[in-house]
């Protein structure tokens, strides 16, 4: 078979150019949905979440799953999904990282009107093509209840978030972190270090070195792979909470919990109306309460006082009457982030446009 990123070389194959016709899409025997990952699978973090959820879906009923990793956030995607529908047939695709939305999805789905795409994470707009579906959960949920727990494990009072860029969701985590941990006390404050891109593994351990070095007793991440942070505050003896799936197997001793993705919600919604022909949102959205989300088990390390506390905040959330963001709130800098009266449910775009750090945590992006 011709691999799929010299497949477009082929220039007596380019002159397709538009979209297979929907009518033909809806009769195929089976649907074929493309998935593209900025990294390997097997990640411990974002990537394998999101290979999670295609497991899942090649074992629904008439799905052909294609899938390529290691995709970067270049032209390069832009190839890799071409290739997919004009080679493969596909009509569904999952481009699952950030940096593919614009402009690489836009692009596209501007260039294949008849198919479906559906994009992690951007923030899909009036004007943007509508073929366009925009998932994510809101994991500041977990990140909230990942604060409160490691608020009342820690002893310095310190804690540590390894951060990869400080884009609007990176944002929203460290802050949903932070308040959570100082819910259990407000002395406690977060110390971020960036290290400006997805997947940095040696500037992720100088980060996570640094951060316990400077007395942070818990650590944290917001990296596409959450193993190098969560191994060396193992090795170095302090706690941790994963990110994206599971990191408990890597750190018996100091585990708290985790915010994990649970992709396989929206995926399953996104075939099925793909499989019917039913027009699919250009926003999709979802936290715990709708199955986005979930919180890593309970590590053997955390007090019954944590998990008291932490469960009953979970259960408010699930109720839907929890609200992280509410003011007064102030910035890092001094500043009003959230004024005095308002409150920002989970729902509202403004918190898709994130662009501060709360009181109480140290850095900038």
């Amino acid at each position: 078979m011709t691999n799929r990123r010299d497949f477009l070389k082929q220039a007596s194959l380019l002159t397709l150019g538009g979209a297979l016709p929907f009518e033909t899409l809806l009769a195929a025997e089976k649907l074929t949905v493309g998935v593209l990952y900025v990294g390997a699978r097997g990640d411990f973090g974002y990537n394998q979440a999101q290979a999670a959820a295609t497991s899942v879906i090649r074992k629904l009923p008439n799905v052909k799953v294609v899938e390529e990793e290691n995709v970067p956030e270049t032209i390069a995607a832009q190839k890799t999904m071409e290739a997919m529908i004009q080679q493969d047939g596909a009509s569904l695709i999952f481009a699952t990282s950030f940096g593919y939305f614009d402009p690489h999805v836009l692009k596209m789905a501007a260039k294949y009107p008849k198919v479906r795409f559906a994009h992690c994470g951007g923030l899909w707009k009036q004007g943007n093509p509508p073929n366009i579906a925009s998932y994510f959960g809101y994991i500041d949920e977990c990140q909230y209840l990942d604060g409160v727990v490691a608020g009342h494990m820690s002893k310095s009072k310190k804690l540590g978030f390894v951060a990869a860029k400080p884009i609007p969701q990176v944002l929203r985590n460290i802050n949903a972190f932070t308040l959570g941990a100082q819910s259990v006390d407000p002395s406690i404050t977060t110390r971020v270090i960036f290290t400006g891109d997805w997947s940095m593994p040696v500037k992720e351990a100088e980060a996570a070195n640094s951060l316990i070095d400077q007395g942070c007793d818990v650590l944290t991440c917001h990296v596409d792979g959450p193993k190098v942070v969560i191994e060396t505050a193992e090795k170095r003896g302090v706690m941790s909470c994963g990110y994206h799936a599971s990191q408990a197997a890597l750190a018996p001793k100091g585990y708290l919990t985790g915010a994990e993705w649970d992709w396989a919600t929206p995926y399953k919604g996104l075939v099925g109306n793909a499989q019917s022909g039913k027009p699919q949102p250009n926003l999709l959205r979802g936290g715990l309460k709708e199955g986005f989300v979930r919180s890593s088990a309970y590590g053997a390390k955390v007090s019954a006082a944590a998990k008291q506390h932490a469960d009953s905040v979970k259960a408010r959330m699930m109720a839907g009457d929890f609200i992280i963001f509410k003011g007064p709130l102030k910035d890092n800098k001094g500043g009003t982030a959230v004024p005095a009266g308002t409150t920002l449910v989970q729902t509202d775009y403004t918190l898709e446009s994130m662009n501060y750090l709360v009181a109480g945590v140290i850095g900038q992006g």
